[in-house]
């Protein structure tokens, strides 16, 4: 074991029993059904319990929902098939990898890693990886389906662990969703609740959408470095003791030169799809384009564009990849094509089967309120201690984190929990922009360790490409170190940050009236 992990070889231990006591858990697809059965369980468990709350989005009574009544199962066995293939990740993942599969079987997005890595030095390639995980929220989910596989595949060809280059990725697209410079749809939709959720005091206050966008830019250089620190580190060395690459790796790109046909089919691919993408660009410009919503806004979750980030994706792909695949002659015919469509899907398989039962678990575990209760009795403790404003404002962050294991989507959870933490601490003269950016900050940090998570089985399946044997205990010791350093140094830096009175945004403040 080399220097390293000596030094950290307590945490080392800390993590191989996670990793153990995490791969001892039945396959992943098994463990949301027994999730499943668990939360029907508890649901009728807890049904007759009045916890005595109101759900904010309402102002009724919330109560567990019991889910093992006749009509609930009923309705459980008739939604069964619109749960399924409505599963939010399953269309974006099965679409997108249509288009990335030609590009990567083709030969195209080989040729560019080895451009890439042909002026890139190995020092900085986790910081550029990271630097392109953040920026990739700006396209929705993107960067679960792209990036985060490209993660793999570019320290592999590097001479790196592909696990290192896979976690380093997933850290920057999930851990550090709420670190980014370039807005994106997720501002103005948190924005509105904590907005509704300010006006409970102040009926004529106005937000602006880009209220932490200074924070969330700066934020990102906090996680790059967090991140680069520890995949060369600690995640990288340990990965390289304990968890060797397997040997069959056929399909995996290696670093052979490149032959004259794949220079000119990846310069005319590439060509194709700079000229695709700018035509994008000048098809949204305008302020009537099509591709905005009907205010003219394209960064809302409302716009065209947003909506089509993943068929843009497979077309952004899928025809560059088949240019490539005729020029340099990987291609013969249509084919090959298909083929290289149909391996893409043939590695999704088991993705499939899991998003099943996961999709059935998620929906289910939605339904019975079990985590909006969770949330709601969390937030009103927290409420109830009347803490100091620096200590209220690091426990929205550990309580979102925590919350963020059961509830995942970061819009629903701030619509349930922004009615008490926004009005509460504007009480104690602190802003909604202030107390916003705390709750993004606790959001960001545990969406890697968290099976809930719907493209956790994903990255699992990225995984198992490299490690046949990776299961969830692998993964979740892999993250866990960049969930505990970012929930301290990030925590730690908003902060610094609010005490040194820097901007967190537009027309935002710390104090409350904060316009």
């Amino acid at each position: 074991m080399n220097d390293n992990l000596q030094k950290n070889s307590l945490l080392d231990r800390f993590l191989t029993a996670i990793e153990k006591a995490g791969n001892k858990l039945p396959d992943p697809a098994i463990l949301f059904l027994f999730l499943l059965l668990l939360t029907w369980f508890l649901s009728a468990l807890l049904a007759p319990v009045d916890f005595g709350e109101l759900d904010p989005r309402t102002g009724e009574k919330l109560y567990i929902q019991n889910l093992l009544t006749g009509e609930k199962i009923a309705d459980f066995l008739s939604r069964m098939i619109s749960v399924f293939i409505n599963f939010p990740p399953l269309g974006v993942v099965l679409l997108a990898m249509l288009g990335v599969g030609v590009a990567e079987y083709s030969g195209f997005i080989p040729a560019g890693l080895k451009y890439l890595l042909g002026f890139t030095p190995k020092s900085l390639l986790t910081p550029i990886l990271v630097l392109v995980a953040i920026v990739s929220h700006t396209a929705a989910d993107a960067g679960y389906v792209l990036v985060i596989p490209l993660g793999g595949v570019i320290f592999y060809a590097a001479g790196r662990h592909p696990l290192a280059g896979i976690a380093a990725t997933f850290a920057g697209v999930s851990g550090g969703f709420s670190a980014n410079f370039i807005p994106s749809a997720i501002d103005p939709l948190l924005q509105s609740f904590t907005q509704s959720a300010a006006r409970i005091i102040d009926p004529d206050i106005n937000l602006n959408p880009l209220n932490n966008i200074y924070f969330t830019g700066l934020s990102s250089i906090v996680v790059i470095g967090v991140a680069w620190y520890l995949t060369d580190r600690i995640i990288e060395p340990r990965l390289n003791s304990n968890n060797p690459v397997d040997k069959d790796l056929n399909d995996i790109p290696k670093m052979d030169l490149l032959e004259k046909s794949e220079k000119i089919g990846f310069k005319i691919a590439s060509l194709v799809m700079i000229l695709g993408l700018t035509g994008l660009f000048f098809w949204a410009y305008p302020v009537g384009s099509s591709l905005r919503d009907p205010e003219g806004e394209i960064t809302s979750f409302a716009a065209p564009l947003m909506q089509s980030i993943v068929p843009l994706i497979f077309l952004v792909f899928w025809i560059p990849g088949i240019i490539f695949g005729f020029i340099s002659g990987s291609y013969k015919n249509s084919k090959d094509v298909i083929a290289s469509m149909s391996k893409a899907m043939g590695g999704m398989a088991h993705y499939i089967v899991m998003a099943f039962f996961c999709a059935l678990f998620i929906d289910a575990f939605t339904q019975s309120n079990i985590g909006s209760m969770t949330a709601l009795k969390g937030a009103v403790f927290l409420q109830s201690l009347q803490l100091p404003s620096q200590v209220t404002v690091v426990g929205i962050v550990f309580l979102s984190a925590f919350v963020n294991l059961l509830v995942g989507s970061a819009s629903a959870k701030w619509a349930l929990i922004s009615p008490i933490f926004v009005p509460m601490l504007m009480q104690l003269d602190i802003s909604p922009d202030l107390t916003q950016a705390a709750y993004r900050v606790g959001d960001s940090v545990s969406n890697i360790i968290t099976p809930l998570m719907p493209y956790f089985p994903l990255v699992v399946i990225f995984c198992q490409r490299y490690v046949k044997n990776t299961g969830i205990g692998t993964l979740v010791s892999l993250m866990l170190p960049y969930t505990l350093f970012l929930l301290l140094i990030w925590t730690v830096f908003l902060l610094i940050y609010w005490t040194l009175g820097l901007p967190l945004g537009l027309q935002s403040s710390y104090t409350y009236p904060a316009i």
